[in-house]
């Protein structure tokens, strides 16, 4: 294998820490031994590129692999020991000097010793396994309240996904252990899925609180009394009063969506007076007997 880590990952030597470790992270994905069962050739090179980056990725050993104090493994290199060297310990009284003016070499084996003294590795290296994102469509009423459902993730197995009640649209739920796998016994990262809430035919959010419009017809409008108007946990009777008009809006306490902090929102009604489809003759006999006897302009703050 190469003897230069940075080859090895593909860096320059002045690269940036986030450099290098974009480097690594992206190698691992490739040759990480869970994603290549029994291929001896990327275990090879996963170990040959953690070894590297466990240099690398220190700046004290980063720094004295440049120096050329350690090298691949992070062993000290042995010192090239010279004649010259021992010849010019301490002078008369060393026990390399001899009159002759020549040094002994001593005892080979302390060289020998000396070049052999690195030390052995495993070069493995711990990292958190990266995380992975994906997006979930939820229908409305499944976020306002709270539901579970599967993710089938690609080319994995498939995650219960705990919906929690009042999920707003855009948020990120995050499944502890689900995202990649960890490099060298590192733990697994997280999945994070972003919900995207489908819209509902008559039901919009506005925070904790859910609104609606309520067709009521004029006898309702008029005389008042009990209607039933729904709510995303169900409907409930909601009381009109006379003469409500079109615009006029109703608070329904607690029946809106999960807060955070504990408790609901509140459902706010907007009614809104219909009218049949199909005309009535009585309806428009004594609508304009009325009229002609109560003259009534609406619009009488409009002008300008």
């Amino acid at each position: 294998m190469s003897q230069d880590p940075y080859e090895l990952l593909g860096v320059k030597r002045d690269a940036s820490p986030k450099d290098i470790q974009s480097a690594f992270r992206k190698l691992a994905k490739k040759l990480h031994p869970d994603l290549n069962p029994g291929d001896r050739h990327a275990e090879e090179r996963f170990k040959e590129i953690s070894t590297a980056y466990e240099i690398l990725s220190d700046e004290e050993k980063r720094g004295r692999f440049d120096r050329g104090e350690i090298d691949m493994t992070g062993a000290e290199r042995a010192q090239r020991s010279y004649y010259r060297d021992y010849a010019s310990a301490s002078g008369a009284d060393s026990p390399y000097h001899n009159s002759s003016g020549f040094a002994d070499f001593g005892d080979a084996s302390d060289s020998f010793a000396n070049f052999f003294s690195r030390r052995t590795g495993s070069g493995r290296m711990r990292s958190a396994g990266q995380d992975r994102r994906f997006s979930l469509v939820v229908d409305f009423l499944e976020a306002v309240n709270g539901s579970r459902t599967g993710v089938k993730l690609p080319g994995g197995p498939q995650l219960d996904v705990q919906i929690p009640p009042g999920t707003r649209d855009g948020q990120t739920l995050r499944l502890r252990g689900k995202g990649e796998p960890g490099i060298g016994g590192g733990p697994p990262g997280d999945a994070l899925i972003e919900i995207r809430v489908s819209p509902h035919r008559f039901f919009t959010r506005d925070g904790d609180d859910i609104r609606l419009e309520l067709p009521i017809s004029l006898g309702e409008a008029v005389l008042g009394g009990k209607v039933r108007a729904p709510t995303p946990s169900g409907p409930v009777n909601l009381t009109l009063p006379p003469h409500s008009n079109t615009g006029k809006v109703l608070r329904l306490k607690g029946k809106g969506a999960a807060k955070r902090g504990g408790g609901h929102g509140d459902v706010y009604v907007t009614l809104k007076i219909v009218l049949p489809d199909n005309p009535d003759e009585r309806l428009t006999s004594l609508v304009k007997e009325w009229a002609t006897a109560n003259p009534h302009d609406p619009r009488k703050n409009m002008e300008t």
